[in-house]
């Protein structure tokens, strides 16, 4: 068999997001705003003498670490997304930094109601002119933090949107595997439109390791927010509670939003299956004319990209690319491999790539 033949029918397991590169950029841009601002305040609480900056500041270094390594894992995720040592690729590795990144945001939340608590029971005196001056630069920092990071993809803290990302990449991977090149999912767009989600396969182009950065910027907006909320009532009509009272929401809320993100992120680390609608749609479509499907695996492999191993019995088996024929308008299925046996146990055949409606043709 010819070098070039083989070449048609490799591939590989590059499962980034599709907006990977412009992802990593931007975090970037917003770990150094958050160094910025946290050197400055140490510095200035420093020379001030200001003991809330300088403790406003290292509460900005444990963002500035967590940011870091969402930073971190796009870079090590995109130069190592060809290495033959993941089995899947790197597309997961947004997964693992998301929830390191969501155990260090339950850890600040955990401080910051550890320190509600106290100053419940011991109040401190504040300044409350220069507490809110820092409230107020923490919250633009922060706010012009957030419009970076969410644009108009990344919502809330829980982010179940839907988008496109799995049709653009689905259409990219196709044409590479058809002409049997070896380039990036990046390049070559194909040249026809899938249509619509069909009700499932949308929400898995989502990026948790850009949702995890986003959400510590929103959750130290929120403290912000809080913050000069509850300084204000405490300032102008005495109330001291208030500060700590608002500290207590804060916690609870931004344990809220580390939760969900643990979840979510520690179902994709598990392989847990991502689209029951999906699973479903797969057996549906391959069960017809006496054919059963004994087995079915189906999990995420990056933000867009799901895999699937299918196992089927019959009476009368088929070729294997008819099998992946009939998943062909099923969006989101980046890596198909399907095993067909006839009942009676003769071994039929096992297929597999990335893309069912190329090789079954």
């Amino acid at each position: 068999m010819h070098s070039h033949s083989i070449d048609t029918w490799t591939h590989r397991h590059e499962f980034l997001g599709e907006h990977h590169d412009r992802n990593e950029r931007r975090i970037w841009i917003v770990v150094a705003l958050t160094l910025v601002m946290m050197v400055g305040e140490i510095v200035g609480g420093t020379v001030f003498g200001s003991l809330a900056l300088v403790a406003d500041g290292w509460h900005m270094s444990t963002h500035a670490a967590a940011l870091s390594i969402s930073a971190l894992a796009y870079v090590y995720a995109r130069r190592h997304a060809r290495n033959e040592r993941f089995a899947f690729g790197t597309g997961k590795l947004g997964e693992l930094a998301a929830f390191a990144s969501a155990i260090i945001l339950a850890m600040i939340a955990l401080l910051i109601g550890y320190e509600s608590v106290e100053r419940l029971v011991n109040p401190v005196p504040i300044a409350y002119g220069e507490a809110i001056a820092i409230a107020v630069l923490g919250l633009a920092v922060n706010l012009g933090s957030a419009w970076l990071l969410g644009g108009e993809h990344h919502h809330h803290g829980h982010g179940h949107h839907h988008d496109h990302g799995a049709h653009e990449d689905h259409r990219r991977h196709d044409h590479h595997h058809a002409d049997g090149h070896d380039g990036g999912h990046k390049d070559h767009p194909h040249g026809h439109e899938h249509g619509n989600e069909h009700g499932h396969g949308g929400h898995h182009a989502h990026d948790l390791n850009m949702r995890s950065a986003y959400v510590h910027v929103l959750a130290d907006a929120a403290t912000s927010v809080l913050a000069i909320l509850g300084l204000l009532a405490a300032g102008l009509f005495g109330w001291t509670w208030m500060d700590p009272i608002v500290g207590l929401v804060g916690t609870a809320v931004i344990l809220s939003w580390a939760y969900g993100l643990i979840r979510d992120a520690g179902a994709v680390l598990l392989d847990t299956v991502p689209d029951p609608k999906l699973a479903t749609a797969i057996r549906s479509t391959l069960e017809t004319g006496g054919d059963r499907v004994t087995d079915l695996h189906l999990w995420r492999v990056g933000p867009g990209h799901l895999a699937a191993i299918v196992a089927l019995v019959s009476d009368h088996p088929k070729p294997v690319a008819t099998y992946k024929a009939r998943l062909a308008d099923l969006h989101g299925l980046s890596h198909v491999t399907v095993e067909v046996a006839q009942c009676g146990g003769h071994h039929s055949g096992t297929n597999h790539d990335h893309h069912p409606h190329i090789h079954a043709a």
